[in-house]
């Protein structure tokens, strides 16, 4: 006679996965607590197992930044000291380098981009992908879901307004905000 154990030991790694699911989740939800009470905040799990200045130093980024856990980072970027980067960010430096400046906000939901395939994809793959730097000044305030185009330069103490697309270069101290952004005056 054969006799299959296999069921038997299926059954019990699944009570020792829900054991852990169990465990994990405790610990999930007294974590949430401290973040609650700490800095009134509900965050991601990847937010609650992680630090935000600890997530921007293991990119070499500058003393006193910080960002979220989940911010996509690509290829070549620099970031200055004391700069804050929101959730859900997307720093791509894979076209040539991204540089961000000191004492800046990026707010949720910022993409910054150093490369398109808007040709390559328009010719059936024949052109090849664009590539340009892309810079970011200091003291730069980046509103939520603001677009910056490859290529771009934004000086310093630059305002962008909540869902502008950036798509030419930006001179020190101004605001501007819409798609396409446009210029509506001095930030100060």
């Amino acid at each position: 006679m054969n006799y299959d154990f296999s069921n038997g030991r299926e059954m019990a790694e699944e009570k020792e996965a829900d054991e852990w699911l169990m465990r994990m989740r405790r610990y999930l939800r007294v974590l949430s607590r401290r973040k609650k009470q700490q800095f009134n905040r509900r965050v991601s799990i990847g937010d609650l197992l992680s630090e935000r200045a600890d997530n921007a130093a293991s990119y070499g980024f500058g003393e006193g930044t910080t960002m979220y856990d989940n911010v996509l980072v690509l290829g070549q970027v620099e970031v200055g000291r004391h700069t804050w980067i929101g959730p859900g960010c997307v720093l791509d430096g894979s076209g040539g380098g991204l540089r961000i400046g000191d004492h800046c906000s990026i707010s949720a939901g910022v993409q910054i981009y150093t490369h398109h395939t808007v040709q390559r994809s328009l010719s059936m793959g024949v052109e090849p992908i664009g590539y340009a730097p892309t810079r970011i000044g200091h003291g730069v305030y980046l509103g939520p879901n603001v677009v910056v185009q490859m290529g771009v330069t934004i000086g310093d103490r630059v305002v962008v307004g909540a869902n502008s697309f950036v798509n030419r270069d930006v001179s020190e101290g101004l605001k501007v905000f819409g798609t396409p952004a446009r210029v509506r005056g001095a930030s100060n």
